[in-house]
């Protein structure tokens, strides 16, 4: 009887985890889009990603003009970035700094 209990109340523990588990999954990516400013001259493709509209081919596009072009002199000139569209840079342009 103790045995069946247990076998139970773990049981129960296991489903909690399984259907907790994807809320926890959602938190840690809420926390990736933060409010940090992200440096669009130093930042990696994952940083970039904290970004909202940002996904891995427009940050690996933003590191491929960086390189092929130079440095940002100032957060206006990612609109020259092919993917990059005025209504995704005033989402995040108070987030940018060069």
């Amino acid at each position: 009887m103790k045995s069946r209990r247990m076998h139970l109340a773990w049981a129960l523990v296991l489903c909690l985890g399984l259907a907790l588990a994807p809320a926890a999954a959602l938190a840690q990516k809420s926390k990736a889009t933060s409010t940090e400013k992200v440096n669009i001259n130093t930042a990696t493709a994952e940083q970039l990603q904290t970004l909202p509209g940002i996904g891995p081919a427009l940050a690996k596009a933003i590191i491929d003009h960086r390189t092929k072009n130079g440095k940002f002199t100032k957060i206006e000139e990612i609109l020259n970035v092919k993917g990059m569209g005025e209504k995704k840079f005033q989402k995040i342009k108070d987030r940018l700094v060069v």
